[in-house]
């Protein structure tokens, strides 16, 4: 199956599809359908439903699967998924509102608009709260099946006793020093978005983002779900798929967690941004750009959305865990054009990334925008293919027509192989981290992560020859 699946892709991947795909909407729905049906095969993908865009036309809608397992209820383009940690787009959003009111400041104290924050938090900036790099504690940790605040039974009863709780241990790092995703972060957003307008967090988001746009699938929590409509969530264990059984979150997180969506309403919700009609375009490109670290580096996360940088794109997005995510790029500005993929299952048996899934529609639709969706595809499929040419056939492509620039391609098949490791275990990746070694045996990182999938797979004596080979190419020309 593997076989058939990858020489289906390979050749629908070496189409090369005009820049907005519109002149052969045919064929783009022809070849999108085909990855969805790979995809729920190759990770086991319970139900799916996928929207691709392209300055505001929607050139795809598509949907595969069941959203309810166990009932064989197909899923549709109007299944309702939920989209979990989503929900911080829209928290986003609402203060990128605030900060082009000048209402407030991203690099003021968080505890200028929000009253009684814990001591050590007093000094944390806005901009740290948002980008996940605050330093705070989670407010609850992991007890068996379920989500247990301390000194509670299960999570806090409130907001002002999660951030209580939260408050109460101590710093991780120094704030804006280095990144840890923590939900905590958004429930002080969430407090100061209350504090500003005075209102319940839900009432906020519903005045000022859902009724506007029209967004009349989403809301909070699979209570507020028809059970017609509902992609009942999934999780793989053992390759295979079981239900999730999720607790809820409590209304208090819902501008953190607990979003619940579909494909259409997230188009709306990154279109009305791509044009300005929630917050100007060019309050947005400024606030999309990257914050440097005092630790070094640079963050993800810019005002909240998981932001790269690739293929001469600005790529800003969020997920919902393993299962859901939309991601809005754009070259440049945003008024020089923009792509939006909404990408929704709910669960496979792979637990594979949602990045994964988004850029296979990625390289689909835009082969030639989108060369690093297509060399991951590509290496996907070259791992999962077990012909005896398949080696030469993907040497061949990456040494003339990868369209990924010399200098970035080393890295991206690195970061490839690990993605496929993830997914389909180590001795799939093996191919990948090999192949890098040969088409660049001087480079010691490639040589070190082939010896740690040597290593995962038990090959003591391979792995550490291998490690020697890479500590000697890493060693300084005396």
């Amino acid at each position: 199956m593997y076989r058939t699946l990858a020489a289906l892709l390979l050749c629908a991947l070496a189409i090369a599809l005009p820049a907005s795909a519109r002149d052969v909407p045919g064929e783009l729905t022809t070849q999108l359908d085909a990855q969805l049906q790979a995809n729920r095969e190759r990770y086991g993908i319970a139900g799916q439903a996928v929207l691709v865009a392209h300055n505001g036309s929607v050139l795809y809608q598509g949907t595969s699967g069941e959203r309810d397992p166990s009932t064989h209820a197909p899923a549709t383009i109007d299944s309702i998924f939920a989209a979990q940690s989503v929900a911080k787009l829209l928290t986003s959003t609402l203060v990128m509102q605030l900060v082009e009111q000048d209402k407030v400041d991203l690099e003021a104290p968080a505890s200028r608009y929000v009253q009684g924050l814990p001591i050590a938090w007093q000094e944390i900036s806005l901009r740290d709260f948002l980008n996940h790099s605050s330093g705070i504690a989670e407010y609850y940790d992991r007890k068996g099946e379920h989500w247990v605040s301390k000194g509670y039974n299960g999570l806090a009863p409130d907001l002002a006793a999660a951030l209580k709780v939260a408050g109460s241990a101590p710093m991780q790092f120094a704030p804006g020093s280095r990144v840890q995703y923590t939900q905590a972060n958004y429930l002080v957003l969430t407090a100061l978005l209350e504090a500003h307008y005075r209102k319940a967090y839900p009432a906020i988001a519903r005045e000022r983002i859902l009724q506007p746009l029209k967004m009349t699938s989403t809301s909070w929590g699979v209570a507020s779900v028809p059970a017609q409509r509902a992609a009942v969530p999934y999780i793989g264990k053992d390759g295979q798929l079981q239900p999730a059984n999720e607790d809820p979150w409590p209304d208090y997180g819902w501008g953190h967690a607990d979003l619940q969506t579909t494909v259409g309403d997230m188009n709306r919700l990154l279109q009305a941004l791509a044009t300005g009609k929630l917050v100007r375009t060019a309050t947005l490109e400024t606030l999309w750009q990257p914050q440097k670290l005092t630790g070094g580096g640079s963050n993800f996360f810019s005002t909240g959305w998981d932001t790269t940088r690739s293929d001469g794109y600005t790529q800003v997005g969020h997920d919902g865990g393993t299962r859901v995510r939309a991601r809005l790029a754009y070259k440049g500005s945003l008024a020089s054009g923009y792509w939006v993929f909404v990408y929704l299952t709910n669960g496979s048996a792979r637990n594979v990334w949602s990045s994964t899934l988004v850029e296979s529609t990625m390289a689909v639709a835009a082969p030639q925008e989108f060369p690093h969706a297509v060399l991951s595809e590509r290496l996907i499929g070259y791992a999962l293919d077990e012909s005896t040419d398949a080696t030469q056939a993907m040497r061949s492509w990456l040494r003339d027509s990868n369209g990924v620039p010399t200098g970035e391609l080393e890295r991206a098949i690195n970061a490839d192989g690990y993605a496929i490791r993830e997914s389909f275990g180590a001795r799939k990746a093996l191919k990948v981290f090999a192949l890098n070694s040969e088409l660049y045996p001087e480079s010691a990182n490639a040589w070190d992560s082939l010896a740690e999938c040597h290593a995962a797979l038990g090959e003591k004596e391979t792995a550490d020859r291998l490690y020697a080979k890479s500590k000697a190419l890493a060693k300084p020309s005396p």
